[in-house]
């Protein structure tokens, strides 16, 4: 992950974190906003990784974050 200034796509929380980096140096880093959890690949397109292009519709503040009714859950694994 490169020095510059990362803020989360989704909610504009600064304090993002990396989870993950590709094989080969410097290709791709996955990230993970430590609010809203919105997690991205840096090399995904705009609308994916930066606030500025990310659809308005899809943002959050932290009122929409606190005020969320529940986080859904996993459902179980299906039986084959």
């Amino acid at each position: 992950m490169n020095d510059q200034h990362l803020e989360c796509p989704r909610c504009a929380f600064e304090a993002v974190g990396r989870l993950a980096t590709s094989p080969v140096p410097g290709v791709w880093d996955v990230l993970q906003c430590d609010r809203c959890l919105y997690t991205w690949r840096t090399i995904e397109p705009a609308r994916r990784t930066r606030r500025d292009a990310y659809p308005d519709l899809f943002k959050l503040t932290q009122d929409d974050i606190d005020s969320a009714i529940e986080v859904p859950a996993i459902p179980p694994l299906r039986a084959v």
